[in-house]
């Protein structure tokens, strides 16, 4: 079994700050709240699946105080087959500050955590080339942790995240060197991958680029651009890019996105599917609708 390596967990909403709520006022300051729903063809991650290739649901809800500090909880659904063991269930918790004019520049600073209740997987982290035999079997999670920059200008929007946990999404020599070892006819890579020592993948870094453009009759243009670069094993980095529209009418926004990936190593983007192999980072065309309470 392996690490879930479907990158980022979202922190590109760790900062967001509600523009269409009502504001609820008290003695000492104004927030605003929002709730919002979603459903969509697949549950993508900076272009890769969370769900298989199949339809999931999401609800976020986000505080934003009218000092600049945000709180966000969002509740996704992900594969069992992706997060081994789990629930079924993604759960992000974030907290920030936001500084600056939404119309100029303006920066954010945050931590976030990533969890996926009771999702874990087992690995042996260690190769005995005396033996020929992998040894050190260990259980691994997929939570993470991270910090966050934002520094924006109008509406375009870059994001900097650096993992503070052990790992990032399960991530080390038995997720990475086992996957490479069990996916790929020729066992070189996995051999050397594994003779590099017991590593983890704390200090993995994540970039997000991200510019929306109101087109006008309530539709705008999105366009993203990402990449992720895994700490210890460049096996897994790769570049992620989007391009889509969003349409609001009847009261709910109608969304269509064009997401493709540029993976390296494309053994660690594969899923167990009933004895089938299913790549989580073909490019697709993803379908949602949202609904803001």
């Amino acid at each position: 079994m392996r690490a879930n390596l479907s990158h980022y967990p979202m922190a590109a909403l760790l900062l967001s700050i509600a523009t269409s709520s009502s504001v609820l006022a008290d003695e000492v300051a104004s927030y605003a709240v929002d709730i919002t729903a979603r459903i969509s063809s697949d549950i993508r991650t900076r272009g890769v699946s969370d769900s298989l290739n199949r339809p999931g649901a999401k609800i976020t809800v986000q505080v934003a105080h009218e000092s600049g500090l945000v709180a966000l909880a969002e509740f996704t659904t992900v594969s069992k087959k992706q997060f081994l063991e789990g629930n079924g269930a993604g759960v992000l918790l974030a907290g920030g500050y936001r500084f600056g004019d939404p119309e100029a520049w303006h920066f954010g600073l945050g931590l976030a955590a990533e969890m996926f209740p009771g999702a874990q997987y087992k690995a042996p982290n260690r190769f005995d080339f005396n033996t020929f035999t992998l040894t050190d079997e260990r259980s691994t999670n997929y939570n993470s942790q991270f910090a966050v920059l934002e520094i924006g200008y109008g509406a375009l929007e870059g994001r900097v995240a650096r993992v503070l946990s052990k790992t990032y999404r399960g991530a080390n020599t038995g997720g990475v060197c086992g996957t490479l070892l069990l996916y790929r006819e020729d066992p070189t890579k996995g051999l050397e991958c594994y003779a590099k020592g017991d590593r983890n993948s704390r200090g993995s870094m994540l970039y997000d680029l991200d510019y929306k453009y109101a087109l006008g009759m309530n539709t705008s243009l999105k366009l993203h651009a990402g990449y992720q670069q895994l700490e210890n094993f460049s096996e897994g980095n790769f570049a992620d890019y989007g391009v889509g529209l969003l349409h609001h009418w009847w009261g709910v926004d109608w969304g269509v996105d064009w997401v493709t990936t540029k993976t390296r190593a494309r053994e660690l983007y594969l899923a167990d599917d009933d004895g089938h192999t299913r790549a989580t980072d073909d490019s697709s065309w993803v379908f949602s609708v949202s609904r803001q309470f």
